[in-house]
């Protein structure tokens, strides 16, 4: 059987679609010329800016009817001679207030922190998130066993320090897992937007529900000396 002999010419060239055979010679000099196809572009003026100057304009037209129809939560005058009891941070902060709660300030104020942010810059970098595989997709029996004993530390360690308000939303986000394992193996599509999330997702939502309940809790439900109230009690803060 005869070769076919293929016919090169030389040149510049980056469209793949008119030229889908190309031989590029690099030199030390110079780099490969990628173009691809120019989508539909709009002008930051009038397109973008006017649209946020209508967003702007429209909260602050809500935030003007709200604060004719509530006032701010203010207290009485700042009293130096008078410490409020309990004495609560900003709303933003009281998670890590409730932290204080249960661990040393070392550990609730700078070791979990510094962990919460150092994990925050790394989960996006995990290949699992990039590629997008779910969770229970990738090592089977092994995998189960490696997330029950890390659920089983966790819990063991929240139970220890009595941390009550961080074992909850934990203990769920671990039977929400196990939930959406039982789907997965089962190819149920009941679930099926759980079963498809990957590692990272479930470290953020895990993440989210526990600064959600601890904000909650430290808002509503702490009073006098830091001690549980309900909501509708007299000593709510």
């Amino acid at each position: 059987m005869a070769e076919q002999k293929n016919k090169y010419e030389g040149g510049f060239s980056s469209d793949a679609k008119k030229d889908p055979v190309r031989v590029v010679f690099i030199t030390k000099k110079t780099s490969a010329k990628v173009q691809g196809e120019v989508s539909s572009q709009v002008m930051s003026f009038p397109h973008l800016l006017i649209r946020e100057a209508i967003a702007f304009m429209v909260l602050v037209i809500g935030l003007v009817c709200v604060a004719l129809f509530w006032d701010a939560p203010l207290e009485q005058l700042a009293n130096p001679l008078v410490t409020p009891n309990p004495a609560k941070a900003p709303w933003y902060f009281l998670g890590l207030q409730e932290l204080l709660h249960y661990f040393p300030p070392l550990v609730a104020g700078i070791i979990i922190p510094t962990l919460v942010i150092v994990s925050l810059v790394v989960i996006p970098y995990f290949n699992i998130n990039i590629q997008g595989k779910p969770f229970w997709s990738a090592g089977g029996k092994r995998t189960l066993w490696i997330f029950l004993a890390a659920a089983l530390v966790l819990t063991a360690a929240f139970v220890w320090t009595r941390a009550w308000t961080v074992l909850v939303p934990t203990d769920a986000v671990v039977l929400l897992m196990l939930y959406s394992r039982r789907a997965f193996s089962r190819g149920s599509q009941e679930a099926g937007y759980l079963p498809r999330r990957p590692l990272s997702w479930w470290v953020m939502t895990w993440f989210i529900t526990v600064a959600v309940v601890l904000t909650v809790v430290g808002t509503f439900f702490r009073g006098p000396g830091w001690s549980w109230v309900w909501p509708w009690g007299g000593h709510a803060g």
